[in-house]
């Protein structure tokens, strides 16, 4: 048995990229930054900043894309996808790891017409996101 699950609480980075797979389904993209506290050797409370990118498909990615905005707290709920491709001028093979999310709660103070939570069953495994 295996489980393959994230849950974060963060802030967007920036505005959602929205995008179109060839079949008409909406992708959208965007970074939510978390934050750590710690105490450094000096006994110093320092706080990290972790930037992580999130990935939602079809009407979760179009109400992010209508809500969110950078600076938005939200909540994501997914699992841990890595993808490897190319690196532009023969710069070797990369990976990045991104959430794809099923779940989007809009936290804060949210526009009026906005709701709450958006929800919708994660994409086909076999997908390729065009950017």
């Amino acid at each position: 048995m295996s489980l393959n699950r994230v849950t974060i609480i963060g802030h967007l980075g920036q505005d959602p990229e929205l995008r179109h797979l060839p079949s008409g389904q909406t992708v959208g993209r965007f970074s939510v930054a978390t934050d750590e506290p710690y105490t450094d050797k000096e006994g110093k409370r320092q706080e990290r900043t972790e930037w992580h990118s999130i990935v939602v498909f079809g009407k979760v990615a179009e109400s992010c894309g209508k809500h969110l905005s950078k600076g938005r707290e939200v909540y994501v709920e997914g699992r841990l996808r890595t993808r490897e491709y190319e690196a532009k001028n023969n710069g070797g093979k990369r990976q990045h790891t991104e959430i794809v999310a099923n779940r989007v709660q809009f936290l804060g103070t949210p526009p009026a017409d906005a709701k709450g939570e958006v929800e919708e069953l994660p994409p086909p495994a076999d997908f390729d996101v065009p950017f």
